[in-house]
This record gives structure tokens, sequence and C-alpha cells, in this order.
């Protein structure tokens, strides 16, 4: 399957985006390069940070691809600087 169109991938995230924060534990959605153990590929895919994987819902944590877009899912919190 070829890597989705960088357009694309925002579009999907933008549908998406409400959904996902409106979950318990997750901080923050974005658009980037998929991670392959904990290295960037060239793969654009809508990365979902949860404050904690262990606390953080069983559907985000499923998250593989939505619409046909990769899905990573990342143990991250933001804090205002």
């Amino acid at each position: 399957m070829p890597n989705p169109k960088l357009e694309e991938v925002i579009a999907i995230q933008k549908r998406w985006e409400k959904t996902w924060l409106a979950q318990p534990g997750v901080t923050g959605v974005d658009v980037g390069y998929r991670l392959v153990a904990g290295q960037p590929t060239d793969v654009p895919a809508i990365r979902v940070y949860v404050s904690s994987k262990v606390s953080a819902p069983r559907e985000i944590l499923a998250l593989k691809e939505v619409e046909g877009t990769p899905v990573d899912v990342i143990e991250r919190s933001f804090e205002p600087q």
C-alpha cells in the first residue's frame, strides 16, 4: 500500500481530533511521521498522545489505523511553558 499523502492525513486527523481529545487521558493529536522502534519513518501518520498507556482507554490503545491511515499512540504529557 502506498504512503498516504500528507494532505489526506491532515484531513482525516481533523475529522477525528475532537472525538479523540474527548477521551480521558488523551493529551494531544497531531500529524507527523510514523515511529518504528522509536525512530521516525517516511510514512505520514496521525499521532495520538496519551498521558499514560496504562490508564488510556482501550479503544485509543487499539488504534493502528483510521480510514486507511496509520495511527501511532504515544505516551506524552504537555505542560504550558
